[in-house]
């Protein structure tokens, strides 16, 4: 993979303090791409930043907040002068609540930054496009609860989903005018601190048709594979980054989650 004609560019990645967002950045900065880093948590982004070779500066801001997605634009245009890709990565998790459960906060919550900051996002992204008169690219983070279904994390499918939506929007809207709109749909990807919750992540990725989880740095390079010019004829798609898992048959008995020894 080349990096995709993203020298020089401007880059911005929300939710970057951690995780995913800080792994796309470091990608998106060994490719040459000078960096906007977002995050909520206003000392881990500018650890990111710190960590990135090349020109890059930090915005704290909240995703949810239509004021906060406006004024982390304006410091990136202040600074750069143009945005050419956005990966709008900034996401939220929900509990393990069972459906009658769940509390309407939490749903807000987790709608709110997941779903609501990926709409503001993508609107910010091509305010700024048309402002500019030229194409560019948007990459949003979604998932494999997107794709399907469990009895828990039920605010957290739900935002997912929503990005689907985002995603073929925006696509429509934006291919006429030169820019493309797609998403990775990352799975058992290992991010939490805490150690039980990273445990049990690694046990259920045995489950999984490459016996393993996947790492921060194999999704980082599907977000700057379709941010770039190689995938220049790829728009509305969600990309799935999950070792396979989305392609299990549980009616099957060899394709079946679960049907393998784990090593």
């Amino acid at each position: 993979m080349t990096d995709g004609g993203l020298d020089g560019a401007v880059v911005l990645v929300t939710g970057a303090g951690h995780g995913i967002g800080r792994a796309s950045a470091r990608r998106f900065a060994a490719a040459g791409a000078r960096l906007v880093v977002v995050d909520r948590d206003g000392e881990a982004v500018r650890r990111t930043v710190e960590a990135l070779p090349g020109e890059a500066i930090a915005v704290q801001a909240d995703v949810a907040s239509e004021a906060e997605v406006d004024r982390y634009m304006a410091a990136a245009v202040e600074r750069f002068g143009a945005v050419h890709v956005h990966h709008l990565n900034a996401g939220v998790i929900s509990s393990l609540a069972p459906f009658p459960e769940v509390p309407v906060e939490e749903f807000d919550r987790v709608l709110g930054v997941n779903a609501r900051g990926g709409f503001l996002g993508l609107r910010a992204a091509f305010r700024q496009f048309e402002r500019q008169r030229g194409g560019g690219a948007v990459v949003l983070t979604s998932s494999i609860h997107a794709l399907r279904g469990a009895t828990d994390l039920i605010a957290y499918q739900v935002s997912k989903a929503a990005i689907t939506g985002l995603v073929a929007a925006g696509a429509m809207h934006g291919a006429p005018i030169g820019v493309r709109v797609n998403a990775v749909a990352p799975g058992v990807i290992p991010t939490p601190d805490d150690a039980e919750v990273r445990r049990d992540m690694q046990a259920r990725s045995r489950t999984i048709p490459m016996r393993r989880a996947g790492t921060v740095g194999e999704v980082a390079k599907a977000v700057v594979y379709l941010a770039g010019a190689d995938a220049s004829y790829v728009t509305g798609q969600t990309l799935s980054v999950d070792g396979g898992a989305s392609i299990v048959n549980t009616v099957r008995p060899s394709g079946g989650a679960g049907a393998w020894e784990p090593k």
